[in-house]
């Protein structure tokens, strides 16, 4: 069970990034999950002749290490395309803190072990100037007491109950299922009884 996140945190605060941005279509041919990591923020991190841009923050040390964005509003946005999140998660990527986020990706998110506190625009502000400092230091993200310490800052997020129990158990919508699989087959059979029953009447 994880019931904290913690690390380096990139500022990140460009408004409305969609998943085109995050995960450029190009990079959706894969079959597998294998190498998104590679394709995540391509156009930010790479120029025309695959060289890394020195100016974009996740190039540049100590935000090659980073686990946490503080991102922009309505991060997440456009296509529902789970590749974005996959990326993310493969390129180390634990969470991203922002004020609000496109409702699909939220939901991929939580899936996929990516936790998305939601914060104040104040408190979000406060995060990218911590983290513009590259002698700052970790954030953490207490998922159980939804609170976000940083330095002398200490805050609440805002996350639902589902999606908070779903990150600290690491659960997904397949392995919340199974839970009721005893349930699930009773019930068919009791269906397939009842049919039987109908169509011998």
């Amino acid at each position: 069970m994880t019931k904290t996140i913690n690390g380096i945190a990139a500022p990140l605060p460009l408004a409305n990034v969609d998943t085109d941005v995050i995960m450029p279509k190009r990079f959706l041919i894969t079959i597998t999950r294998e190498g998104l990591g590679d394709g995540t923020f391509a156009d930010l991190r790479f120029d025309t002749a695959g060289g890394q841009r020195q100016e974009f923050v996740l190039n540049k040390a100590p935000w090659t290490q980073a686990s946490i964005l503080v991102v922009g509003d309505n991060f997440g946005c456009g296509s529902s395309r789970e590749h974005a999140v996959w990326g993310l998660r493969q390129l180390g990527i634990d969470a991203c803190i922002g004020t609000s986020f496109a409702g699909i990706f939220y939901d991929n998110a939580r899936k996929n072990g990516l936790a998305l506190p939601v914060v104040s625009p104040a408190t979000r502000d406060a995060l990218l100037q911590f983290a513009n400092d590259a002698r700052a230091g970790e954030i953490l993200i207490d998922l159980e007491k939804r609170t976000i310490s940083a330095g002398k800052l200490s805050e609440p997020f805002e996350m639902d109950d589902a999606t908070q129990t779903s990150l600290i158990r690491g659960r997904d919508d397949t392995l919340d299922s199974l839970d009721y699989a005893g349930a699930i087959r009773d019930f068919e059979a009791r269906l397939n009884n009842e049919m039987r029953i109908r169509v011998f009447k």
